[in-house]
């Protein structure tokens, strides 16, 4: 069938690529958003693989699959994109009557962008090579695809498609058109720069399962609290070294102390929203809607947490413009 469709598609027949690309597309798509941590670019990304891919259908000689022909293309399409990219601006805080204490830091990933959960049904759920050591889900979770960004670019296509998708080392040197040998020295540099800025996975206890009880219960008090402006129980579903970030606005806090500080003044100053529930990157999330005294309520931006056993140890908050790609409006009616 295979074969049959690759004939077809290079004689022109549309439908017949897309037959044979579909299978692909969205687990694609989350490679790209790996690669580049931008919803938006991803997309784009994608669009060039499979323009790329058609016009050089010609040129495919079978001695891969489909499959890892298409992962060549979308990772040296990414690759291309970073080398080019205008990264987007930092911007600044935007919440008028709200005076931020001074960051423990500045992010350098301010173009971080969430991944939606209804993308990713059937695109994390594939087949992968037996050199694979991450799980489908932590290798989408927003700490996994920020660490991504920070390592030079072929170290970061490289750790995606040993260690997260699990293809040979000889299959990467090919995509790259590199040497085993570099793909190896590769690949131990893009651990170590992964490691620096990842804690061990056995420093933290797991996050309990997407959608059980104990998320349920944790994100019940979570709404509770920071809809009603309860600073007391906020804080205490924190973990002392929780962890806040806001691209675009490039400043973060990390420690209890300082959050609570931030979120004090949040709520001091009288501002409310009301939390509608949504998925990103296989987290919890919600898209904020400020209340008003009279009228609409309007969207001001998506609330992403990050759990760990039964507390809070990563929160992190996204600007307006991405509440439709979760379906969600851009306001709400009064209530």
């Amino acid at each position: 069938m295979t074969t049959e469709l690759i004939t077809r598609a290079r004689a022109g027949d549309g439908e017949a690529f897309r037959e044979l690309t579909e299978p692909y597309r969205r687990e694609l798509l989350v490679h790209c958003y790996r690669m580049l941590g931008s919803l938006q670019d991803a997309e784009d990304a994608l669009q060039d693989t499979l323009v790329a891919a058609w016009q050089g259908l010609g040129g495919f000689e079978g001695r891969a699959s489909i499959r890892s022909w298409l992962y060549r293309i979308a990772t040296n399409t990414c690759l291309n994109a970073r080398r080019s990219a205008s990264r987007r601006r930092a911007r600044e805080w935007d919440m008028p009557q709200v005076e931020p204490p001074e960051p423990t830091r500045l992010g350098e990933i301010v173009w971080l962008e969430p991944f939606p959960d209804a993308l990713l049904e059937g695109a994390i759920d594939v087949p992968l090579g037996p050199e694979a050591r991450y799980e489908q889900t932590e290798a989408i979770s927003l700490a996994f695809v920020t660490a991504l960004q920070v390592l030079p670019p072929r170290q970061l296509a490289v750790l995606i498609l040993r260690d997260v998708l699990g293809f040979h080392a000889n299959e990467v040197a090919d995509m790259l058109d590199s040497t085993v040998e570099s793909v190896n020295s590769a690949l131990k540099r893009a651990r170590a720069g992964l490691q620096r800025r990842q804690p061990p996975a056995d420093e933290r206890e797991p996050a309990p399962a997407p959608d059980g009880a104990g998320e349920q219960a944790l994100v019940s008090e979570f709404v509770r609290a920071y809809e009603s402006g309860d600073l007391e129980a906020l804080v205490a579903l924190l973990t002392d070294d929780v962890f806040i970030s806001m691209p675009p606005i490039p400043l973060e806090y990390e420690g209890r102390d300082i959050v609570s500080r931030l979120f004090a003044g949040i709520f001091h100053s009288g501002r409310r929203v009301d939390l509608v529930p949504t998925r990103a990157n296989g987290q919890p999330a919600f898209g904020a809607y400020l209340r008003a005294s009279t009228g609409t309520r309007h969207g001001t931006g998506l609330f992403v947490l990050t759990l760990t056993g039964d507390r809070i140890c990563a929160f992190t908050r996204f600007d307006n413009s991405v509440l439709p790609w979760f379906g969600l409006p851009r306001s709400l009616p009064g209530r």
